[in-house]
């Protein structure tokens, strides 16, 4: 055999870092054959080594039966399911694969929409390689404006060294994930962890297609509109200064009221023991909005170092192998 023909059947180098795609699953059966195939297409042509975990978020159509379906006939790994006992959000559902992920590298998809190129998995994989541990990969268009209402307002009171942004995917180091846990108990938000992690992180932009966004549901709405109520409250200071504002606002008024019942009693005729009474309470007031503005920012204080909740709730883990 000549050199060209050994040149021309050689096969081409793969990744000997371990790699895990975790993915988020909610009712979505009719994204799923599609979007594994490409996953798992890109993974086992680059890398020697690599586990999918698929996070059941207590779907209510057939997502789970066609992962089943699909895990037998795919080649080259395993796909392990977590199946969280009940409908828990992307944040914890996420948290719980990444804990069952053993990879050097992990990538994180929160979301079945494709709207980008598959190959574009191994350039973040590789700009991760030279020297960033986190690496995003964001759309340059965003089609929802609540989400960037939320960006906007989170980024003006964050004060995070890495603004926050629609992203569709990322890919984590291992130094990366092992690095947030050990900055909290629980994970309540991670975009925001992750942008105050201290490590390197940097974003790709790719040219998305709007017309590819998915629709949420009433309850997905519901729990999205709660985790940015819980991450402003814990990761921005406008709780803070809303209640500080409104708390000023009160001293002030108790302020203009004890004026105007001293000027009150000077000029005008009063009822025996009025001035009296209302400088009490007006002082009394005063003296309680200073100790609530103090309570609030103990708490604020408290809130950001102290999760006391549970992490998640699983149900069953399975591995689906052909």
């Amino acid at each position: 055999m000549t050199k060209q023909q050994e040149n021309k059947g050689a096969v081409p180098d793969k990744e000997k870092n371990f790699v895990s795609a975790v993915i988020y699953i909610y009712n979505d059966e009719e994204r799923i054959r599609d979007f594994l195939g490409k996953i798992n297409g890109v993974l086992n042509a680059n890398f020697e080594n690599y586990q999918i975990i698929c996070v059941n978020d207590a779907s209510d159509d057939n997502s789970l039966a066609v992962i089943r379906e699909i895990g037998k006939s795919i080649a080259g790994t395993v796909i392990n399911v977590v199946n969280m006992s009940f409908y828990q959000g992307v944040e914890l559902a996420m948290n719980a694969g990444i804990d069952l992920s053993i990879g050097d590298f992990v990538f994180e998809f929160d979301n079945m929409v494709m709207d980008y190129d598959a190959e574009l998995m191994m350039d973040v994989y590789h700009h991760s390689l030279t020297g960033f541990d986190i690496v995003n990969a964001a759309p340059k268009k965003c089609g929802r404006k609540t989400s960037r209402l939320f960006y906007t307002v989170f980024n003006r009171y964050s004060h995070s060294p890495h603004p926050l942004r629609t992203e569709n995917f990322r890919v984590l180091s291992r130094r990366a994930i092992n690095r947030v846990h050990s900055m909290s108990k629980t994970i309540p938000y991670r975009k925001a962890v992750y942008a105050n992690c201290g490590l390197k992180i940097d974003t790709i932009e790719y040219d998305n297609d709007l017309s590819c966004t998915k629709a949420y549901d009433k309850e997905t709405r519901h729990q999205r509109k709660e985790m940015a109520a819980d991450s402003l409250i814990l990761f921005t200071n406008v709780a803070y200064k809303m209640t500080l504002l409104a708390a000023v606002f009160m001293m002030v008024a108790t302020f203009g009221i004890g004026i105007y019942t001293l000027v009150s009693y000077v000029y005008e005729d009063v009822v025996s023991g009025y001035t009296s009474m209302m400088l009490v309470i007006v002082f009394g007031f005063f003296g309680v909005f200073v100790i609530l503005a103090v309570i609030i920012k103990y708490l604020s204080m408290l809130m950001e170092l102290v999760f006391s909740k549970q992490k998640y709730t699983i149900e069953s883990v399975e591995t689906i192998s052909e």
